[in-house]
């Protein structure tokens, strides 16, 4: 298996940092080596925030911002715009927090290259189960589903180690709801004619 990137977008409280590390750890737990790091800018919540996963077959895994990502997580539907799929490599993966359908956040996001774009309601997942709008563990399901990165299984032990007890429980359930749910188109690129959108 070659490297894969991964880049994460969200903000400050939506726990894109911890799906970063769990993504990390499930891989590492399956054989493989992986990286997951942070990147902040103004540290608080609600402010942007970006993370990343390296997970690579090679011990040496670079610590450095990705700018060619083979899969872009977006956790925060108002972050999407062109910046956030910059450099997604042709036939990618765009996984993203949204009720819209995937052409819908293609467009949104002026998709420069055909990708493989998966949405789910994560906001809503969390909601139902967590009762907060954290939806780091929603998106680790559309993730794993869109992509099969990691195994259901690994991020399902990982969750329960990192949220014990009855959270443990609610983000597990969280994980498999948007596992099942998720909608998963190919899209061809979609940037806007000339004039605007």
């Amino acid at each position: 298996m070659k490297a894969v990137e991964i880049r994460w977008h969200g903000r400050g409280g939506q726990g894109a940092v911890t799906a970063s590390e769990i993504v990390a750890a499930a891989a590492i737990l399956e054989g493989r080596y992986a990286l997951a790091f942070p990147e902040f800018g103004a540290e608080r919540r609600g402010a942007p925030v970006r993370a990343y996963t390296r997970i690579s077959d090679d011990p040496v895994v670079p610590r450095t911002p990705i700018t060619k990502p083979d899969i872009v997580v977006v956790l925060d539907p108002s972050l999407l715009g062109p910046s956030v799929v910059e450099g997604l490599k042709p036939s990618g993966t765009l996984v993203v927090n949204h009720v819209k359908t995937p052409e819908e956040v293609a467009r949104a996001c002026q998709l420069a290259v055909p990708a493989r774009v998966a949405v789910v309601d994560a906001t809503g997942i969390a909601l139902k189960r967590l009762g907060r709008p954290i939806v780091n563990t929603a998106i680790l399901g559309a993730l794993i589903r869109a992509t099969g990165i990691v195994s259901l299984d690994s991020v399902l032990r990982l969750v329960m180690e990192r949220f014990p007890g009855k959270l443990g429980e609610a983000n597990s359930q969280a994980v498999r709801d948007a596992y099942e749910s998720t909608i998963i188109a190919e899209v061809k690129a979609s940037i806007p004619h000339a004039g605007g959108v």
